[in-house]
């Protein structure tokens, strides 16, 4: 028997589907909730199968069934903008929305130039950016909210698959006039052990930046626990402590005023990737795959 669901009614679907609600979905596509209800309900008619699970005072889930539909009408609908390209005459290149998750911290040193290169040269493609935790982020692609990620290679499970696009090591900041700020030599952690400690407390990251520590047998003196990136650096510029972060700014001065100095860390500790992620379960599109490929070429000629 011949399906006789329309392209609207999956773009509709897939709306709910990043949303989880329907009065929120038909705000966002400009319909009446009752059109979008009605749309959906024959979706789910014309296919035999129940697309979402209805939570009291939570919104919808997605089924088993809606999960499977999803990941095959990403595809459909980057196939039907395409053909519609290719009939109409119109440049044969990728269009339509592409929404990535990307963790919070990473987003100030890398959203604003991927966003300007991928435009210039996805110009088809509206690109927007959620910001969020790792957690978030990833809670976002399981949800549908974004179709892939850029973020930490930290606490990803094995339900993403990861592709590398960018390895960044680890370095010490310090305050212009602390003692070995100046030495111009790489320093041992242990030549810090017992002063004041400011740890980026951020979930996942606080927890690599300890372990650079165990992995030498060394535990820090953490006095400050500080969730911002820029707040660690404005603490090590006061003289409140030294620091450890991963990506270098073009200029060490700080929000104080007062510059923070990097050193290069002599014992052998572990990189951090930032990988671009997504479901393993679900086909990555073409959007999403220009993205990936596009930001392992921008990414590749950063100072880490």
């Amino acid at each position: 028997m011949a399906r006789t669901f329309t392209l609207i009614q999956l773009r509709y679907f897939m709306e709910v589907a990043r949303l989880e609600n329907m009065r929120a979905a038909a705000q966002s596509l400009n319909v009446t909730q009752s059109t979008l209800s009605a749309a959906v309900s024959q979706l789910e008619n014309d296919l035999s199968v129940v697309l979402f699970r209805r939570l009291a005072s939570r919104g919808l889930r997605l089924t088993d069934d809606g999960k499977r539909l999803l990941a095959g009408a990403r595809s459909l609908l980057e196939d039907a903008e395409l053909l519609h390209s290719r009939v109409s005459g119109e440049a044969q290149g990728l269009t339509g929305r592409l929404r990535v998750g990307i963790f919070a911290p990473i987003a100030p040193f890398v959203a604003p130039r991927l966003l300007q290169g991928f435009a210039e040269a996805y110009p088809g493609i509206s690109l927007t950016f959620i910001e969020g935790t790792q957690r978030e982020v990833l809670d976002s692609l399981q949800r549908g909210e974004c179709e892939i990620a850029l973020m930490y290679d930290l606490g990803v499970g094995a339900e993403f698959s990861m592709q590398p696009v960018e390895r960044i090591g680890a370095h010490v900041i310090l305050a212009q006039d602390h003692p070995l700020a100046d030495s111009g030599k790489p320093l041992h952690l242990a030549q810090l052990q017992g002063e004041p400690f400011v740890l980026l407390d951020q979930e996942y990251s606080r927890e690599y930046f300890l372990r650079l520590f165990s992995s030498l047998g060394l535990t820090p003196n953490t006095r400050y626990w500080v969730s911002g990136y820029e707040t660690v650096r404005s603490y090590v510029a006061m003289g409140l402590g030294y620091s450890i972060l991963n990506r270098r700014l073009d200029n060490d001065m700080t929000y104080t005023g007062l510059p923070v100095v990097r050193v290069a860390i002599a014992d052998p500790v572990q990189p951090i990737d930032i990988v671009v992620v997504h479901p393993s379960d679900l086909p990555m599109g073409r959007k999403a795959q220009a993205f990936a490929r596009f930001t392992a070429g921008a990414l590749s000629g950063l100072d880490g």
